[in-house]
């Protein structure tokens, strides 16, 4: 099978398609004939090498590339009774340190990590859902704010972002949301209360204008730091969705970071919402898996609204 790896750090350039032998599942995990798979800042990250950098990831010879991915079950490994061959799946591999990642013809995960595909949504669109689905729903845990509270999401308009706007007003939070002038529309059809523009001179006086005294917690998709803390109010909560981005946490405030766990049970409860359109599954292109290296090279020019989705 076809596998994109990296084998030196660099630019999208040094991204590598394989040949190595189709993985077999062990027990406990499923094999997935991948049909599509999205590309993720992660993505860029580790094959620019800042996640080893980090101290996130050992270096190693062959690094896999890819989280998310959709697709058929193709062979269950022993003990596996949630899923039969043929069956529809997301799934989410959210091991850094491996040698094959879901940029593949097929990947191999633990069963616990995959879920029923979003019934009636293309495979393309459900590949968006895993890794950026499950971070938006972590982060809202780890602020465990009760309905009605309000809330601050940067980056509104990405796809994290976008999730965290959806599931909070699912969820019955009242959103504050920061985005570019022009996403407005689109952030406020995604359930934003109130909008920010992220050119703002003064965002933490623009936010508290709208929510005197502050908003009780943040997420802070766009990775802005301090601004965004000096949003939230006394003692309130902020989530950080990058390693090393977590501001002090001044003023009393609960800052945590979401350090994405793959749960197969919370994804197929992000499924059921997608497939009854409470979640918007945004695609900005496809494109062939022999084309990895452009996609990189889309994403590191900014400015996508949706994901990035290699087919295969």
């Amino acid at each position: 099978m076809r596998a994109v790896v990296a084998r030196t750090f660099g630019g999208p350039d040094v991204l590598e398609i394989i040949d190595v032998p189709v993985p077999a599942p062990g027990p406990g995990q499923v094999r997935i004939r991948v049909q599509a798979a999205t590309v993720n800042p992660v993505d860029t990250a580790t094959r620019a090498g800042l996640i080893t950098e980090g101290g996130l990831m050992a270096p190693r010879d062959t690094i896999g590339i890819g989280w998310d991915a959709a697709g058929t079950i193709d062979a269950t490994g022993p003990g596996v009774t949630a899923f039969t061959t043929g069956d529809n799946v997301i799934g989410l591999s959210d091991r850094l340190d491996v040698p094959l990642g879901t940029h593949a013809d097929y990947v191999v995960l633990d069963a616990s990590a995959v879920a029923p595909a979003p019934a009636g949504i293309p495979a393309t669109h459900a590949a968006t859902l895993p890794l950026n689905g499950l971070t938006a729903a972590q982060a809202l845990d780890l602020l465990d704010l009760p309905r009605g509270a309000t809330l601050l999401v940067t980056g509104a308009a990405g796809a994290l972002g976008g999730f965290t706007v959806e599931l909070a007003a699912h969820r019955g939070l009242r959103v504050a949301a920061v985005a570019g002038p022009g996403d407005e529309h689109l952030v406020r059809d995604l359930g934003a209360e109130w909008f920010v523009p992220r050119t703002s001179p003064d965002l933490p006086a623009d936010v508290r204008a709208l929510v005197p005294g502050g908003v009780d917690g943040a997420v802070d998709a766009a990775i802005i730091g301090p601004r965004a803390l000096e949003a939230v109010r006394n003692r309130g909560a902020f989530v950080a969705v990058a390693g090393g981005a977590a501001p002090v946490p001044l003023r009393g405030t609960r800052v945590s970071n979401v350090w994405i766990t793959a749960d197969g049970a919370q994804l197929a409860e992000l499924s059921a919402l997608a497939a009854d359109g409470h979640l918007t599954l945004r695609v900005a292109d496809t494109l062939p898996l022999k084309e990895a290296a452009l996609a990189h090279r889309k994403l590191d020019e900014g400015g996508l609204r949706g994901r990035l989705v290699l087919t295969t």
